[in-house]
């Protein structure tokens, strides 16, 4: 009995061009499960060494060889873009991953979350490994690792990426001297009040934490300024992935069922294709799989509205437009989605009403569920010490969390620094001056 034959690369593009996808070009790659979980781990190859990549690497890397779980492919946002597929896959498994890829793809060039992102952040991400490097020998690899514990503490707390954003084709690799000011890095100086205080003049207006510190901090150096601006950059990268995973991963969801539904398979295939595609959208313990949630909204959106709605909304929504503009009841109750807390010892179904359960969503969804943290005071009691405020929404902070985290802001700052929020209903501000941690009730 012959073999079956399985579609080229250039049949799957063309089946996926022929349904109105428009992807970059992209560049296939079978290569071993450790390069694979390496690539996983660092998000993007050829990135900076730092331990937390290595440790999110054997802890992937484990559960693989375990049985426990398996990473089909690795899609990098480029153009052309990189797939990078798991050597081990079957013909069909790589089928289906091709036109899982072809989603993600399209995805990346037409979301307007990505517009700001550049085509070349592969080279990008391994001249900052080089330059880290550099710095290494010059200062010492424990020193430079242990400044990067810190400056990743604060990763995602950016300026989130607006349409306005130069795309960033050419790094910027200014470094100010001592007597630089903010005009050196283009900010700006504004004096607006944030609750009951009033911003001071050396105070950045928007929730770019990493950035102030990087201009206004006075004990940092100049190659801890670059280390820190390479890691806004490539943040700056990531950050559109984590504000539209679930209609990232749902719009590639949905067209791997389109396309491989278009495909002709022996029975056997078939079986093995549903297989593959249940586990993907496969119910999550104590959380929401973003495939499953994504597919769902797409298709119910394609049933009320047609396919041009579709295409319109992965094109100008993010997660929380989408999950607040086109979750409807019904998709919410095939999902049997409900709100779950904590009573006592236990967790408790808490509503099925669906305005609470979209709601919800919407709330764990606003800026990726990263806590937002801005710059109140630079300059707090005259005295060069740093004042954040924490933008309660309904969230308590994870309080030893936090305290562990301002130690960090205090290695960048260089001065006691100081936290406001909201903890059991009570205004609360955690402290470290270099010394003590202190928590202080209002």
């Amino acid at each position: 009995m012959d073999s079956p034959r399985y579609p080229t690369d250039q049949e799957i593009w063309d089946l996926a061009r022929s349904n109105g996808l428009d992807p970059f070009a992209i560049t296939f790659e079978n290569v071993p499960a450790s390069v694979l979980y390496e690539i996983a781990a660092y998000l993007i190859p050829g990135r900076m060494a730092h331990w937390s990549y290595g440790k999110a690497y054997h802890a992937m890397k484990m559960r693989y060889d375990y049985g426990l779980n398996k990473l089909y492919e690795m899609v990098i946002n480029a153009n052309p873009a990189y797939a990078f597929l798991l050597a081990s896959n079957s013909e069909l498994e790589n089928t289906f991953v091709r036109a899982h890829v072809m989603g993600h793809v399209d995805f990346f060039h037409h979301n307007h979350c990505f517009h700001h992102t550049g085509s070349d952040m592969v080279e990008v991400v391994s001249r900052h490994a080089e330059r880290v490097r550099q710095y290494e020998f010059q200062v010492g690899h424990t020193a430079v690792e242990q400044f990067l514990d810190a400056v990743l503490s604060l990763q995602e707390h950016i300026s989130l990426p607006a349409p306005s954003v130069r795309p960033r084709a050419v790094e910027n690799h200014l470094r100010p001297q001592r007597g630089w000011s903010s005009a050196d890095w283009g900010l700006q100086s504004p004096s607006d009040s944030i609750g009951e205080r009033q911003v001071k003049p050396n105070t950045h207006e928007e929730e770019d934490l990493l950035r102030f510190i990087m201009v206004e901090s006075h004990y940092l150096e100049d190659w801890e300024r670059d280390v820190i601006e390479m890691v806004r950059q490539e943040m700056m990268y990531f950050w559109p992935q984590i504000r539209t995973k679930v209609m990232n991963e749902g719009w590639a969801t949905y067209w791997h069922a389109t396309l491989m539904r278009q495909l002709t398979f022996s029975d056997d295939d078939y079986i093995d294709y549903a297989r593959l595609h249940s586990q993907v959208t496969a119910p999550l313990v104590y959380q929401v799989n973003p495939y499953a949630l994504g597919y769902s909204v797409f298709q119910d959106l394609e049933r009320r509205q047609g396919r041009d709605a579709i295409f319109l909304a992965r094109t100008v929504d993010d997660d929380v437009s989408f999950v607040r503009n086109y979750l409807t009841e019904e998709v919410a109750e095939a999902l049997h989605l409900f709100v779950y807390g904590a009573d006592q010892d236990h967790v408790i179904v808490k509503s099925r009403q669906f305005e609470l359960i979209r709601d919800q969503l919407v709330k764990e969804l606003v800026h990726g569920g990263i806590p937002v943290i801005h710059v109140n005071d630079g300059d707090f009691n005259q005295r060069g010490e740093l004042y954040l405020i924490h933008r309660h929404e309904g969230v308590d902070l994870d309080l030893p969390y936090a305290e562990r985290t301002l130690r960090y802001v205090h290695r960048l700052w260089g001065r006691p620094v100081h936290l406001e929020t909201r903890s059991s209903n009570k205004r609360l501000i955690l402290s470290f001056d270099g010394h003590l941690d202190t928590k202080t009730v209002l």
